[in-house]
């Protein structure tokens, strides 16, 4: 009898399901103030979706689980409400089981929901228990003192106490409904009570979520903010009522009644946000601001440091103010206020208070983008800094690449610094892609390198290692050939990724594989960034990347220079990366494709519409076809309002009511790719593209995927969808069939 050896699993398949080789890798880390616990998020296994909420004790390494989704569930399989879909879609959230968390300040007490349901975990004792409230529960949040668990249910902010009381005695000294006693349900477990602290007007508005701008755009992806002395909450108020609304449905799925969901395209009304201080009590106080001219609440901050503090912008993004607000009465009073005659960017963790009640925050200055603490640049050009990690008495934590004014460039590296008034000290050592978190004297330093597969997360104390929480994810079990370096007269960062056994005597066939947009650097020090462009590759391409002008991470100047001509910029960096590595490596002009989703989506569209002498083929996922169909935040910062520019939107848009806008001959083919259920991006966009092709009778193709939005996390179609594109590239460029094994 012989035993059949099992087919290896194919790279497409693992790279699916494993969600990019990211699940089992530890991440979302808490360090409590003490310094004595570390609290994160993990998976079972590299294929296992489902995190469950872990405790590391530094002092020696050791690992509990604090919360498991399997055992509080019971086993049931989860029923997400709709609130929470639409918060991990906005923040791409592929993952299952307790995706998000938040904690007391002591970091002993953490909250977070499941299948609507209301959880909390006493992180010392690693025990979890679920707290039985009115749901669906979203996003819910302890008060710092760990006596009250805030969270939204259908619109309305509620307050329950963290041991099932609704936590009235807590706040003021009396019992609350039901004499603060939790009875028990049906299924044994006690029927907590809650408060509902601001109950929504209609069922355009709600209380203490982030309105869609704020969560696609702006980073926040939360609406209300404890008071540190857990005696009252800032709230927001959202009121969709003025945004119009589009239709979003499932053809496969004729059944089922279309999703109308408000879209704040650009030019059109977005929605209105206002700010409320409620007491425990319900009494609430509005803070007032103009909101006329700084529509955008994009920031708000509120510590034992100073008054709760406000970032607010203006609709075209040239000015926002840092507003210090009295709880008391609601009233603001400007800190600082910034202007820019292009745009003004958002940054992770700030603004925020200093220990001594100044004012941190990253700016732009001298064509440096520098980190200030009061009004004083503490960094200069030769950091690009990034984000702001921690900031305590002693220094300021920040993120940061390599500026302008840097020794030498660090091509695609990302690292981890301590600032203050002494000077600046790099606390990554290894070249590579670096965050960190840190409290009470422990950091846990998060690495990515290009020589090792996934992600390291080392716990330091005062500096020096101490533990290493462990990864479960898999590793690929390749390492992509990847050559960083840079391109053209600009100085391109681009990464150059050459077939694994390529032994350098032939030209190849070129694939570009950018994003190349706003946000979005995909030229990385990193291993795991390559995979996707490795496995093509492999299959006889030379793969390009290129981070050009508008992508991050290299000067203000370099990031802004696509205001107003983002098609134009885009594109002609693409052009320039590419003609310039030809004059190095062996690449076949005669044979180039690209291939992206979202602005890479886009980007590949603009390719062979515009410059079909330099692109043959192009695959085209999740584009913006009609820039006026994105939305207001991110469109009109780069664009303007179109009602002000419409030229300016037409010679940047794909398409326009008259059709396909510049497009040059020879036609080439087109790989359309567009999820149907798609609430970011819509699908119009695809559908609106492929109509002006066949009108012009163009070569395309369209591949509709239902059910899927934004993402791709389906193991089938994120597999599939590699393999489709591949046999598209070589029908389109002609390259032969691959042996058969």
């Amino acid at each position: 009898m012989t035993t059949e050896t099992p087919e290896p699993v194919s790279f497409p398949r693992r790279h699916a399901r494993t969600q990019r080789f990211t699940l089992g890798a530890p991440r979302a880390f808490t360090v409590a103030p003490d310094g004595s616990r570390v609290v994160f998020l993990r998976s079972s296994s590299g294929t296992d979706r489902a995190n469950s909420l872990w405790v590391l004790d530094p002092s020696d390494g050791q690992e509990r689980v604090a919360a498991d989704p399997g055992v509080l569930l019971g086993g049931t399989a989860e029923r997400l409400p709709p609130e929470e879909l639409a918060r991990r879609e906005r923040s791409r959230e592929g993952g299952a089981g307790i995706v998000g968390y938040a904690t007391d300040a002591a970091v002993e007490l953490a909250a977070f929901a499941l299948s609507g349901r209301l959880f909390t975990a006493e992180l010392r004792a690693g025990t979890a228990r679920e707290l039985r409230v009115p749901g669906p529960v979203v996003d819910p949040r302890p008060s710092p003192d760990g006596r009250l668990v805030a969270y939204v249910a259908r619109g309305a902010l509620r307050v329950t106490g963290a041991d099932g009381t609704d936590g009235a005695d807590s706040a003021d000294g009396t019992d609350g409904e039901n004499g603060g006693k939790a009875s028990p349900g049906a299924d044994g477990v006690p029927a907590a009570t809650a408060r509902t602290l601001a109950e929504p007007e209609s069922d355009q508005v709600t209380y203490g979520l982030a309105e869609f701008i704020a969560a696609e755009e702006m980073g926040r992806s939360r609406g209300f903010w404890w008071s540190p002395d857990s005696d009252r909450l800032l709230v927001a108020r959202v009121d969709d009522t003025p945004v119009r609304r589009w239709w979003i449905s499932d053809p496969a799925q004729p059944e089922r009644d279309p999703r109308h969901v408000p879209y704040p395209a650009a030019g059109t009304p977005n929605a209105e946000v206002r700010l409320f201080v409620y007491g425990l009590d319900g009494t609430r106080t509005e803070v007032v601001w103009d909101r006329a001219r700084f529509p955008y609440l994009a920031r708000v901050h509120w510590s034992a440091a100073g008054a709760p503090l406000l970032l607010v912008q203006a609709r075209d993004q040239r000015g926002q103010l840092f507003l210090a607000v009295d709880p008391d009465t609601g009233t603001t009073r400007m800190v600082h206020a910034d202007e820019d005659p292009i745009w003004l960017d958002l940054f992770p963790g700030v603004p925020c208070w200093s220990p001594a009640g100044q004012l941190v925050r990253i700016t732009d200055e001298g064509g440096a983008r520098v980190l200030a603490v009061g009004e004083r640049p503490l960094t200069g050009g030769q950091l690009h800094v990034r984000a702001v990690l921690d900031v305590t008495s002693d220094d300021v934590l920040v993120q940061a690449s390599a500026g302008e004014r840097a020794a030498a460039p660090e091509i695609g590296e990302l690292h981890v610094y301590r600032v203050n008034e002494l000077g600046v000290e790099r606390l990554s050592e290894e070249p590579g892609v670096h965050s960190a978190v840190r409290s009470g004297g422990v950091t846990v330093l998060v690495s990515a390198t290009l020589d090792r597969p996934g992600g390291r997360a080392r716990v330091l104390r005062d500096g020096k290692p101490v533990a290493t929480i462990r990864s479960y994810a898999e590793e690929p079990g390749f390492s992509p050939r990847v050559l960083l370096t840079q391109g053209g007269a600009r100085q391109i960062p681009c990464a150059v990724l050459m077939p694994t056994d390529y032994p350098g005597d032939t030209s190849l066939p070129v694939l570009l594989d950018p994003y190349g947009g706003p946000h979005g650097a995909r030229v990385l020090a990193a291993h795991n960034a390559h995979l996707t462009s490795q496995w093509f590759a492999d299959q006889g391409f030379a793969v390009v990347v290129a981070d050009g002008r508008g992508t991050p991470g290299r000067s203000p100047a370099w990031e802004k220079a696509i205001r107003d001509d983002v098609a134009a910029v885009a594109l002609q960096d693409q052009v320039d990366a590419l003609q310039a590595l030809a004059a190095d490596h062996p690449l076949d002009l005669g044979r180039v494709a690209i291939r992206g989703w979202s602005f890479g989506g886009y980007l590949a569209a603009l390719a062979v519409l515009r410059r079909p002498d330099v692109f043959h083929a192009a695959v085209v996922g999740a584009p913006v076809t009609d820039l006026r169909l994105y939305d207001t935040h991110y469109q009109e910062r780069y664009l303007g309002l179109p009602q002000e520019g419409p030229e300016i939107y037409r010679r940047n848009s794909l398409v326009d009511d008259a059709g396909l806008v510049d497009a040059a001959e020879p036609a080439r083919p087109m790989m359309i790719i567009h999820g149907l259920a798609d609430d970011n991006v819509v699908v119009a966009h695809s559908l609106r593209l492929s109509s002006a092709l066949l009108a012009a009778g163009r070569p395309h193709e369209v591949l509709p995927l239902a059910g899927v939005t934004h993402m791709t996390p389906q193991e089938t179609v994120a597999e599939n969808l590699l393999r489709l594109q591949l046999d598209f590239l070589r029908r389109s460029l002609d390259l032969p069939a691959p042996e058969a094994p």
